[in-house]
């Protein structure tokens, strides 16, 4: 029986892009054992993976991790990371392994001089490639995301007009930059026109406030009613997930939850700021429509993000053409 190890520390979105992976080799190799290697705060995503035999925690100590990993003798290793300490781990395991192509020259390229050398191939298929040795291939069938039977969320439980379907916004991000201003999240919700259900952590839950404080009756420079219910901060992951599985669609910037949406194959509007879909990280195998900002000539300005816009005029956000929305039909 091949003991194979997986390894991924971060973040949401990374690991939900990993899970075709961890499917494929449980399913492909012939009794396969799959552990995989991720932070504490990430153990959720995984822990009700089938596909996952066990998962083990990166702590304060990569030492004992390592003394961890080395007493299970793996057969072989999946590096989906591929940063410093992964490295570690592979040279102390001593197994044979393979780590996944992380595109860092193309993508300085295109930051810095906007030379697009990127390949045209999703961020899964380079995690696919890695463990291609262990003769896996690419079953077709996109992503996966487990939710636990307490953590679903029954809609009857909303407010009476996100009962009978709505509109799940992711709004929040971890870098400012890949985050719509709320002036224009607001703008979006008032085009949206159908109940909308607010996404994200604690840190978003005033934000999430101001968007439905515009569109309470009385509300000074109030457009057409919209009902929004501000459910940031409300939910654990899995209970967000388990709203975005029943939305009737998804808006979301470049963030884990819309990697969740995709899963589930949601239709999903997905906001581009400072980054951008061709470094391969857009929604994978479901239906979706990008709203960015063309021929900017300072996009992209990073791989990742920034906790304000370099330039200072954001225009990669505030100017975002929102004319050609896809809007799903309102009817259940």
């Amino acid at each position: 029986m091949p003991k194979i190890l997986i390894l991924r520390f971060s973040s949401i979105g990374d690991i939900v892009l990993t899970t075709p992976v961890i499917r494929c080799i449980k399913q492909q190799v012939p009794g396969a054992e799959v552990h995989y290697v991720t932070k504490k705060a990430f153990q959720s995503i995984l822990a009700n993976n089938p596909h996952v035999d066990e998962v083990h925690v990166l702590g304060d100590s990569l030492r004992e991790l390592i003394r961890e990993l080395k007493a299970e003798n793996f057969d072989y290793v999946v590096d989906l990371h591929n940063n410093l300490r992964t490295r570690i781990i592979k040279a102390r395991l001593g197994k044979p392994s393979r780590s996944f192509d992380k595109l860092n020259y193309e993508k300085w390229l295109m930051v810095n001089f906007k030379r697009n050398r990127l390949p045209d191939v999703h961020i899964v298929q380079r995690y696919l490639a890695a463990a291609a040795a262990l003769g896996v291939k690419d079953d077709g069938q996109g992503l996966d995301y487990f939710i636990p039977a307490p953590d679903e969320v029954d809609v009857q439980m909303l407010p009476e007009d996100f009962q009978n379907g709505y509109v799940a916004f992711a709004i929040g991000a971890q870098h400012y930059t890949k985050r719509l201003p709320t002036e224009r999240i607001i703008e979006l919700c008032g085009r949206l026109q159908q109940p909308i259900i607010l996404l994200g952590g604690k840190e978003d839950a005033a934000t999430g406030e101001e968007i439905a404080a515009h569109f309470e009756p009385g509300a000074t420079n109030k457009g057409q009613p919209v009902p929004i219910f501000n459910a940031c901060g409300k939910y654990n992951l899995n209970g967000s997930a388990s709203l975005v599985r029943q939305a009737r669609q998804v808006v979301s910037h470049d963030t884990g939850l819309m990697h969740i949406a995709a899963a589930f194959q949601k239709e999903i509007i997905s906001v581009w700021g400072n980054t951008i879909p061709e470094f391969g990280m857009y929604p994978f195998r479901t239906r979706y429509q990008v709203l960015e900002v063309h021929g900017l000539s300072c996009r992209p300005c990073s791989k990742i993000g920034y906790k304000k816009c370099p330039k200072g005029h954001f225009k990669c956000m505030r100017d975002i053409p929102f004319d050609n929305l896809e809007i799903a039909d309102a009817q259940v």
